[in-house]
Parts: structure tokens; sequence; C-alpha cells
């Protein structure tokens, strides 16, 4: 009896005595408003769809269009998207023509989700030709310049700084003519050039003794008239963005010692 008396004064005692304050630790979360997520729900084998691409060529805008009001239905034609891919305007004001055409929303849908990615850039190879023994340019610096929108985008090249390399296979020699053989020296430069606006863009490729140009205007009568213009039009999407240019250069007949710039090639390709 005494023992258990014992152990519950030994109880109460405990059970009054007053505990340690725990320490307050500063959280960095905010203290409004809790959302729970049910974890258990997230199954890894839910994988997401895989579609079967096709080896076609990507729909375009126009293609779309003539499908749709051929009587095509509109899941015939998620179907051709989900396959092909759709090279289409996939930006509002494209979404909205698609529309005002007649292709039905869930058409649109499918644009939105497997349109190819807008284009952001030319993916473009540049070779120079250099035919005769000589030894440097005339004019030392080739411009290219492209407009777009607001703003004329500008490169050069440096053709003295790029005749320095001394590289054994940009030699070749030039058989075309069965009585004389001529050396010719190709350099090629791969590069991008960024572009924000699409359609119709205006090029020219001009050859300069000026290291400073910064537009078109800045070029001599002389420089200018032997400049090359050329247009092309740049899709909103395509699989391949790829453009050559081409320039080329000779001895000059008197100055042996020099090239002079002959002229250029430019042209582009797109699927």
């Amino acid at each position: 009896m005494i023992a258990q008396l014992l152990a519950a004064a030994v109880a109460l005692t405990t059970a009054q005595a007053p505990r340690a304050a725990s320490p307050s630790v500063a959280l960095p979360f905010p203290s409004g408003d809790v959302q729970t997520y049910n974890i258990i729900q997230w199954d890894p084998n839910q994988l997401p769809r895989i579609y079967e691409r096709s080896d076609q060529l990507p729909l375009t805008d126009e293609e779309l269009t003539k499908l749709s009001q051929a009587g095509f239905e509109p899941a015939q034609l998620v179907k051709m998207i989900e396959e092909r891919r759709c090279a289409c305007d996939a930006s509002a004001d494209g979404l909205i023509r698609l529309k005002k055409a007649g292709v039905d929303k869930t058409v649109l849908a499918a644009v939105s989700r497997h349109g190819l990615a807008p284009n952001r850039q030319l993916d473009i190879l540049v070779t120079l030709d250099f035919t005769g023994e000589s030894r440097t340019a005339r004019e030392a610096f080739l411009y290219f310049f492209v407009d777009d929108g607001d703003i004329t985008r500008v490169f050069s090249a440096n053709l003295p700084e790029l005749l320095q390399r001394r590289n054994s296979h940009e030699t070749m020699v030039d058989r075309s003519d069965i009585m004389v053989a001529r050396t010719v020296r190709r350099i090629q430069l791969a590069g991008h050039v960024p572009l924000k606006t699409y359609g119709a863009h205006r090029v020219m490729v001009a050859a300069s003794a000026s290291p400073t140009l910064t537009h078109p205007s800045q070029l001599t009568p002389q420089e200018r008239a032997k400049a090359q213009t050329y247009t092309f039009d740049y899709p909103r999407a395509s699989l391949q963005s790829l453009c050559r240019l081409t320039a080329g250069y000779r001895r000059d007949a008197v100055l042996a010692y020099k090239w002079n710039f002959e002229g250029s090639r430019f042209e582009c390709e797109w699927n």
C-alpha cells in the first residue's frame, strides 16, 4: 500500500513539473495559406504519350488550310499533325488566321502543341575562294549586311587575318582549264545569324577597304557598284534553315600579289 502511494506521488510530481520551452525556429516559409498534395497520385508508370513520327515533311499553314477546306475531318488533321509536325505560325496572329480560314479548334490546339519551334537564327556557311598565287586582298574586308526589321545586322571578315593562316587543307588545284592549272585557296567559316523578324529579307555582300562600316550607306560608290544584293524569305518555322554565302577573289591582272573581289553567290534552303 505504501509503495503504491509513493508511486502515485512520483507520477503526480512528474506530471506537474514544468517542461522546458522548445526553442523557436525561424522557418523560411510563409505563414499564410497551405496547400496539401497527395504524392501517392504521382504514378511513375503513367508515361506521356509517344507519337510515331512520319518521315514526310511537316505540314504548312497553307497545306493545313487546304486540307481543312477540302473536307478532311478534324481528327484526321490532328493525326497528321501528330505524325508529321507542323511548320506553322503558332503565334496568336497565326492561329487567328487559321481560325478565320475555317480550321477546327481541335486542329488549332494540335498546331499549338506539335508545331515546330520558331526559327531564331540562320545557320550560315561562308566560303571564300582565292584563285591564283597572290598574298593579300585589294579590299581587306568583306561585309555581309542583313536587314532585320528596324535594324541592320552587319557581319565582317578581316581577310588579311584569315589569310595569315597556313592550313594545307585549304589549298587545292583548279584543273578546269586543261591548259592552265590554277591554285585555289578555299577558306570556310560556319556560324549563326540571329534574326528576329520573319518574311522577306534583303542581303548585301560587299568588299571594302574600311574596317569600321556599320551600314551599307557608308560604302563608297565604287564599292557599292561591285556589291551584290539578294532577297530571301525567312520562314517562321522549319526543320532546317541553312544559307550559303560564297565570295570569289581572283588575282589582279596588274598587281599579281593582290586578289580582287569578283563577286558572290547567296542561297538559302528550308524544309
